[in-house]
């Protein structure tokens, strides 16, 4: 104290000033910030600041990892370039989960995503399908004959609302006629 007041600081000068934080981080972490930190350890992603850890998810965890750098960067703590850098995150998806964030919340990342039923599927066409399936049909059959789109069909066979193809073994009704003298002749020659 007396070698500020030497200096001609007042104690309300003191108290103003900022309290420089040292760079210092964890080995092996790469700088998002000169703050903040992230590495990876056993398996989990942890966010530091400083020493000091303030967010962790898995190493696979997309949605925690695009929630909490969604809320780095509506917070000012990170800007989305160094999102970019540090990720290789496109910004284009740096964008699109921002505004998620700012719309929604950070239980949207969280929710279920929602399906739509293929609306072409129900009733009198459903069963028509089923009916030409059970029959051994193929989907590019089963499309042509009823109108509609083959991708249709898988995407309702991947999803289980249409029983699974069984691929018919194609019967061989016509023999195979042996190879004719001047063909054999010039394959000999070669």
């Amino acid at each position: 104290m007396q070698v500020a007041e030497e200096r001609g600081l007042r104690q309300t000068e003191l108290s103003s000033m900022p309290q420089l934080q040292l760079p210092i981080f964890p080995a092996g972490s790469k700088n998002l910030t000169n703050e903040i930190a992230v590495e990876c350890q056993n398996k989990r992603v942890v966010y530091t600041l400083g020493l000091m850890p303030i967010f962790q998810h898995a190493e696979g965890d997309i949605r925690s990892f695009r929630m909490f750098t969604s809320q780095l960067i509506d917070s000012g703590s990170v800007r989305q370039a160094e999102i970019v850098a540090t990720f290789g995150v496109p910004i284009a998806t740096v964008k699109r989960y921002l505004r998620l964030f700012r719309e929604h919340g950070a239980e949207a990342f969280f929710a279920e995503p929602k399906g739509r039923s293929a609306s072409v599927l129900k009733g009198a066409v459903r069963e028509t399908v089923e009916n030409l399936f059970s029959e051994g049909r193929s989907v590019p059959e089963v499309a042509q004959a009823t109108g509609i789109m083959a991708n249709t069909l898988h995407k309702a066979i991947r999803a289980g609302r249409l029983p699974k193809v069984k691929k018919k073994l194609q019967q061989r009704t016509q023999k195979m006629s042996p190879p004719k003298a001047n063909a054999v002749r010039s394959i000999a020659r070669q």
